[in-house]
C-alpha cells in the first residue's frame, strides 16, 4: 500500500527525518521502562504492601515523555490517526496534495498555538522550578510541563520536512 509523504520512503533522507527518527526510537524504549516500573509497582504495593509515590509519577512522566516526544516520528511514520474514506483510493499525487495540505493548514497552526499558549505556562513552571503537590513525588514537574512545548516544536520539525517531500513530489509528477 503507497502512503503519502509521511510514510517510509526511500526519498527522505534529510537531516531533519533523521533527527526524528532517532527521537523516536529512542523514547520508543520508555514503553519498557514504563512496563517494567507498573509492575514493580503493582509487585511491591500488593506484594509487599509498599508503596512510593515517586516510582507511581515515574510512571506517569515516562507515558507523557513516550506520547509526546515520539508524535512527530508517529507522523512521520504514517502512523498516526488518520480519517482516510478519501485518502486511501486516492492517487499517489492526491495522496501528496492531501498531506501537504494537511500539514499546512492543519498540523502547522494547532503547533503554533500549542507554542504560543503553552509557552507562559511551562515558563511560570520553570520560575518556580514546580515540584509534585504529593509528599515523596517527584520535583520534577517543571521538565514534565516543558513536553508542552517539545512536541509542537518536533511536530513543526516533521511538519518542515514532510512539507518539503510532499512539494517536491508534486512538482516532479507533472
Amino acid at each position: 500500500m503507497e502512503v503519502g509523504c509521511t510514510g517510509n520512503q526511500a526519498d527522505r533522507q534529510d537531516s531533519v527525518a533523521k533527527f526524528i527518527g532517532w527521537i523516536g526510537r529512542g523514547v520508543s524504549w520508555l514503553t519498557l521502562a514504563m512496563v517494567l516500573l507498573t509492575f514493580a509497582v503493582v509487585v511491591l504495593r500488593y506484594g509487599f504492601n509498599q508503596g512510593w509515590i515517586w516510582l507511581q509519577e515515574s510512571v506517569t512522566y515516562l507515558h507523557a515523555t513516550v506520547f509526546m516526544v515520539a508524535a512527530a516520528w508517529a507522523y512521520q511514520t504514517d502512523d498516526h490517526v488518520r480519517v482516510d474514506i478519501f485518502f486511501r483510493d486516492g492517487s499517489s499525487r492526491y495522496k501528496d496534495g492531501v498531506n501537504l495540505a494537511g500539514t499546512l493548514l492543519l498540523l502547522v497552526p494547532f503547533s503554533l498555538f500549542l507554542l504560543i499558549i503553552g509557552w507562559n505556562y511551562v515558563a511560570a513552571s520553570w520560575a518556580t522550578t514546580e515540584a509534585s503537590r504529593e509528599a515523596g513525588g517527584l520535583p520534577l514537574v517543571f521538565l514534565l510541563k516543558s513536553l508542552i512545548l517539545i512536541m509542537p516544536a518536533l511536530l513543526l520539525l516533521q511538519s518542515w520536512s514532510t512539507a518539503r517531500l510532499c512539494f517536491r513530489r508534486l512538482r516532479n509528477r507533472v
